[in-house]
């Protein structure tokens, strides 16, 4: 396990250096989106609404729509003034009763280990805590924000585990519960139910069946071979992109001008077969690069400059021609 926060819990006159752990992982089964054809992952642009224009990262900014749509921008000097915190302190507010508390509230889970210098306060804490039957509640800064956290004991470790705000909790307001009352006869019917079923919990009785029959799935279909080889593409920088596009709109204008029809997108254009030939070598180029990356590493610096040499020589041809 990798520490992700280091600080020190702090309550009274003692102070526990601690290390923070992340409790929990999600095993859910990712996706890509691809194309079905060749397995080629589909990408998305930064485009702006209003211009059509794609936005690089460092142009993009905060924005809080209104209720009248309008559209209110936070520059990164203005994010600066808002009140964060950047504490490593762990602060103990006071301890409260378990019950006290909504399990509702709970958000993330943490694991505290103690720093070599806090193993007496830290086992002092786990201790007390196990005593009283309580949980501390504590406020901590994580990420530049302050949250609300409690610490309890699990199997000798001290738990962290953050909290949601009271007022984001949403109230269950659909109306559509039946308050009547139920007949006795129900409610006898109703416990002997619950009686019957009744059991204790053991997390070990309980699996993720479909995510397990997923993962066979996917390893059967690895295993038969149902595999797409995509070569791998980088993307094109913003300067090549717009001369090519600057092109296509030389040529559309130069076809406009003789009285013909513009080229298409897909290059569909019967006539233009050096068109078509100069699209066709573009597709093949990716091979070409992927097999330049999987060249051993042990190749010398020679031979990896006489193969740049002989890439821009191609290059130069393609341009030429």
């Amino acid at each position: 396990m990798r520490a992700i926060w280091k600080g020190a819990v702090s309550f009274g006159l003692v102070s526990v250096p601690v290390k923070l752990y992340s409790a929990t992982e999600s095993k859910d089964v990712t996706f890509r989106q691809v194309h079905a054809k060749d397995g080629g992952r589909i990408k998305y642009q930064r485009v702006c609404s209003l211009d059509g224009e794609e936005v690089e990262y460092a142009d993009i900014a905060k924005g809080y729509q209104t209720e009248d749509g309008e559209m209110v921008i936070l520059t990164d000097e203005d994010m600066a003034d808002l009140p964060a915190s950047s504490s490593r302190e762990i602060s103990v507010e006071k301890f409260v009763p378990s019950e006290q508390i909504d399990p509702m509230l709970f958000e993330k889970s943490y694991y505290l280990e103690p720093e070599k210098s806090g193993a007496k306060p830290y086992a002092l804490l786990r201790e007390a805590l196990e005593a009283a039957d309580r949980m501390a509640l504590v406020t901590v800064s994580l990420r530049n924000r302050m949250s609300l956290a409690v610490l309890r004991v699990r199997d000798d470790v001290i738990v962290m585990q953050t909290m949601m705000w009271p007022d984001e909790i949403r109230k269950a307001d659909f109306g559509s519960v039946d308050t009547s009352e139920a007949k006795p006869a129900e409610v006898k019917m109703a416990k002997m139910l619950v009686e019957t079923l009744a059991g204790d919990f053991d997390a070990d009785d309980y699996e993720d069946d479909y995510r397990e029959a997923l993962e066979a799935l996917v390893t059967a279909k690895i295993e038969g071979g149902e595999v797409k080889r995509t070569p791998e593409t980088r993307k094109s920088s913003g300067e090549v992109v717009d001369l090519l596009a600057a092109l296509q709109r030389s040529v559309d204008a130069a076809r406009t001008a003789r009285g013909e029809a513009p080229t298409d997108d897909a290059g569909d254009d019967e006539g233009d077969e050096s068109s078509s030939e100069s699209k066709g070598a573009a597709r093949k180029a990716p091979a070409r690069k992927t097999a330049a990356r999987k060249t051993p590493a042990k190749k010398t610096a020679a031979k990896k400059t006489a193969a740049k040499k002989t890439s821009t020589r191609k290059t130069a041809a393609k341009k030429a021609s």
